[in-house]
């Protein structure tokens, strides 16, 4: 994980309800490296809003960060205190684009009131530059609309994929070194996603960005992502370029994964089972019971990493010994 932008090593997030002690993320550790894309891929349920939340320092009262790390440029951001966090890295040097553009902006204050508060908070000052003249810039960027007039515009004045890009100005405005973007195309139709994907590449490329996208959706991922990291009922269980991931899946969880995706099957191929309830998870690897390779030992197994290919890793036992 040396060189990283933000490193989580073995993460573990549980939330204390009436019900018990739910484990939301247990074992999770991926690595992303300056200017790629990672993509986070989980089915619904699998943590991977919490583990957005911890990132960003955000988690939800109740939520306690049991153990693990989160280095972002070499600082462990789970040590920060509150001011720092506010002051120096949420909106300054990591930006957020939230996964609901209709959701993200105030219905009762204009756009350029949100986005040059953002900027007011934020962004370094540039000498002879005002922070209105930076933000028509950066909103032509991102292709919107005559930007001068859309500043004095409300967002419901926007389509969606206009108010996208409007929160993805917002998530640049400061200059960040990383972007999470928590599934930013779910509410868009296919055509303006398409689009959004593409601006999104080359605004990394650009600004020499790094992005933690977090998604549900494997196309998106073979079109966007450089890495993948696959999630499993709050546990990582699978890392590595999405070319060698998606071209050789090691888990068992990722190749039944694929198996579902109407691209890869002529008939539809379910998972047999249910996932887990946080609540009462199974140990060691929580695929075990609906995992057709299963061995006697995998409830027993301590997590851990085990290489599958160039630069590739996977938590499973299969790949243990000579029998790998």
């Amino acid at each position: 994980m040396a060189g990283s932008v933000l490193a989580v090593s073995d993460l573990r997030v549980s939330i204390r309800g009436d019900e018990g002690v739910a484990k939301i993320l247990d074992h999770i550790s991926f690595a992303l490296a300056p200017g790629r894309i990672l993509g986070v891929v989980g089915e619904s349920g699998c943590g991977k809003s919490t583990l957005i939340k911890a990132v960003l320092g955000i988690l939800s009262r109740g939520a306690t960060v049991e153990r693990g790390r989160i280095l972002f440029e070499g600082e462990d951001l789970l040590r920060l205190d509150e001011r720092r966090l506010n002051l120096e890295v949420r909106g300054s040097r990591i930006g957020f684009i939230p996964q609901d553009p209709y959701l993200a902006l105030n219905p009762v204050f204009t756009v350029g009131a949100q986005l040059l508060e953002i900027m007011r908070w934020h962004a370094r000052p540039e000498p002879g530059r005002s922070h209105r003249d930076r933000l028509i810039a950066l909103l032509r960027r991102v292709q919107l609309p005559d930007p001068e007039a859309a500043l004095d515009r409300y967002p419901h004045q926007f389509s969606g994929g206009q108010r996208q890009r409007l929160v993805i100005a917002g998530a640049l405005a400061s200059a960040p070194t990383l972007i999470v973007a928590d599934e930013p195309t779910t509410a868009l139709d296919v055509t303006t996603q398409g689009q959004i994907l593409v601006l999104l590449r080359e605004l990394v490329d650009e600004f020499g960005l790094s992005m933690l996208f977090v998604t549900h959706d494997l196309g998106v991922v073979a079109e966007l992502c450089d890495d993948l990291c696959v999630i499993y009922a709050g546990q990582s269980v699978e890392t590595g370029p999405t070319v060698e991931v998606l071209g050789h899946p090691a888990h068992p969880y990722t190749r039944a994964l694929l198996a579902c995706h109407p691209d890869r099957s002529e008939h539809f191929v379910g998972i047999p089972g249910l996932v887990p309830s946080p609540l009462s998870a199974p140990p060691g690897c929580r695929f075990a019971p609906r995992c057709r390779n299963v061995r006697p030992s995998c409830p027993e197994r301590p997590p851990h990493y085990l290489p599958a290919g160039p630069g590739h890793e996977v938590d499973c036992i299969l790949y243990e010994g000579a029998g790998a």
